[in-house]
């Protein structure tokens, strides 16, 4: 058994634990191996290990991934990573998902450089929970607003929400922040019924985010170690 693959078991016990806990069903829960400035090779381990659903942070490493691993069969690729609209053709064309939706000018970029032949790209909202001011996402009151404007764009598809919560030692506090994006989801889900994704949750708050409703964990260094990064990303 590779380190990878022990690492990949050992994470969906954890979610496996989670779920159990909270009484989820395991299978409503998919797990994101965020696999930025990782080599081809990890994530090559990674798919003979049965992962598939893969997030890339930088258009341009995860757009030479993806042309890398065309043999790999049902590969899910995520950017979750902010989006600069000079870059946002890339997502287009070649991802199968965007989390980082956060205004419409970059919605109506993405709606209008998906190619025809692909299905429509399926996005997210990210919403900067925790208010602050280093990260993307907009605040939760405007989430309708935008929603609906990303709903009349064909090209897309909305699935829902996506945060990073400010870092909370403390089980409850992690719990409570979970929770708020959970409703926000509900919230949206009554309007929009095709709605169904909550991306929520890393290797320090998973269990909360289980607990509080996340269908997707995006977990990094548990699953292929610590990172190095680049002097400079794309």
């Amino acid at each position: 058994m590779t380190s990878i693959q022990h690492n990949l078991q050992q994470v969906q016990q954890r979610i496996s634990r989670a779920a159990e806990h909270c009484g989820r069903d395991r299978q409503q829960i998919t797990l994101l191996a965020v696999s930025k400035t990782k080599p081809v090779s990890d994530i090559r381990e990674a798919w003979q290990a049965g992962q598939r659903c893969f997030g890339e942070n930088y258009v341009q490493e995860g757009v030479d991934k993806i042309a890398q691993t065309g043999d790999l069969t049902d590969t899910e690729w995520h950017f979750i990573g902010p989006l600069q609209s000079n870059k946002s053709r890339l997502v287009a064309e070649n991802f199968h998902w965007c989390h980082t939706l956060d205004r419409l000018k970059l919605a109506q970029r993405l709606n209008d450089q998906r190619p025809a032949a692909l299905p429509p790209l399926n996005v997210l909202i990210q919403v900067n929970i925790s208010d602050e001011s280093s990260k993307s996402g907009i605040a939760l009151h405007d989430v309708e607003g935008l929603a609906a404007e990303i709903n009349a764009l064909p090209n897309l598809r909305l699935r829902g929400l996506m945060a990073i919560p400010a870092p909370e030692k403390e089980y409850q506090a992690q719990l409570a922040v979970c929770r708020q994006m959970a409703e926000a989801l509900q919230t949206l889900q009554a309007a929009y019924p095709g709605i169904d994704t909550l991306s929520l949750g890393m290797s320090d708050d998973m269990e909360a985010a289980i607990e509080a409703g996340s269908t997707l964990v995006r977990v990094g260094s548990a699953i292929f170690g610590a990172r190095h990064y680049p002097d400079a990303a794309s």
